[in-house]
């Protein structure tokens, strides 16, 4: 069944699956892709479904639920400014109301070495001017969905996935003239990330950003699909340090290096990377090789055809969707 776009109405639904991911897709209002599936003792990611809702105004707000012991779902109305990271712990729904919802001069970040930031869903939130990086999701996190934001240019990473985390969607976001957008491990030296990293990344819309989009590290397999690239300037993706790729379904319009692999990147040893279905315009090849773990061992998908990406992600990605 082809996965239907989540609308913000749809927010209180988010439910564990009721059977294991590899069988039956997600129904519509719950993540799908590696935040769908059992490990690590949860059966999937509900946030904080079984907690109250709050409605938070200021960062003070907003710090002080993101970083209680107990689930909330917590409402962000409006615009909230604040300059740093605010801490976000287990179990918890930070959505945002309507489509003004914004995060500005400061970002999330998921877990600390003390206390994890796992069982967490962000969704419907605007993100610009961060001093850091927009979303972090470090310190082994797990069961992680980010859905249907907008990231604008900030200090550093918009949506860094390091430090032993694992089973991650991101989803439907749009990332706007960004520039390191999505780093996926720490660093070359970091070895403890192999055997985690397990990240989807679908129907995201990365419109005249500039690299990494994924820049991966260790992590297989990784999930690239169906997503829009649009007037990319460095490269799209990067496979490295022997992390396993599948990139299927994208569409490059404009990208002068699609994908960075067998050769490695910059400092980075080589990685591996099938591609497949993939459409490219006005672009350069991808670099590819090697085998990877296929993602349906671990999940099902339906894979839209990429013809039909750029109309699909430009009218569905994004807040308000």
């Amino acid at each position: 069944m082809k996965r239907l776009i989540p609308t913000v109405l749809g927010l209180a639904l988010v439910v564990t699956l009721p059977l294991p991911a590899a069988a039956a897709a997600a129904p519509p209002g719950a993540p799908d892709g590696f935040a769908s599936v059992a490990g690590l003792g949860l059966a999937g990611t509900t946030g904080g479904a079984a907690g109250p809702t709050v409605t938070v105004t200021t960062a003070a707000d907003l710090a002080r639920y993101a970083g209680a012991n107990t689930p909330y779902t917590i409402l962000v109305s409006g615009r909230i400014a604040t300059g740093s990271m605010i801490t976000v712990v287990a179990n918890k729904s930070i959505l945002g109301v309507g489509s003004n919802a914004e995060i500005t001069g400061g970002g999330l970040q998921l877990g600390t070495t003390t206390r994890p930031g796992n069982n967490v869903i962000i969704r419907n939130i605007r993100f610009t001017d961060a001093d850091d990086d927009s979303i972090s999701v470090t310190n082994g996190a797990h069961h992680v969905w980010i859905d249907h934001n907008e990231f604008g240019p900030g200090y550093d990473g918009s949506l860094d996935i390091k430090r032993k985390s694992t089973f991650v969607t991101v989803s439907w976001n749009v990332f706007r003239g960004t520039d390191k957008t999505m780093l996926l491990g720490h660093s070359d030296n970091y070895r403890d990330d192999i055997g985690y990293l397990r990240v989807s990344y679908h129907h995201n819309w990365f419109d005249g950003s500039n690299q990494r989009h994924p820049r991966v590290r260790f992590g297989e397999p990784v999930h690239v699909y169906n997503n829009y690239y649009d007037n990319v300037g460095a490269y799209g993706i990067a496979s490295t340090e022997n992390a396993g790729v599948v990139a299927e379904g994208n569409y490059f319009e404009n990208v002068a290096f699609p994908c960075h692999s067998t050769g490695g990147y910059a400092e980075s040893n080589p990685g591996r990377l099938v591609q497949r279905a993939n459409v490219f315009v006005n672009s350069g090849p991808c670099e590819a090789g090697g085998t990877v773990t296929e993602p349906r061992t671990f999940y099902p998908y339906t894979l839209d055809p990429a013809a039909n990406v750029p109309a699909l992600v430009t009218a569905g990605a994004g807040v308000g969707r």
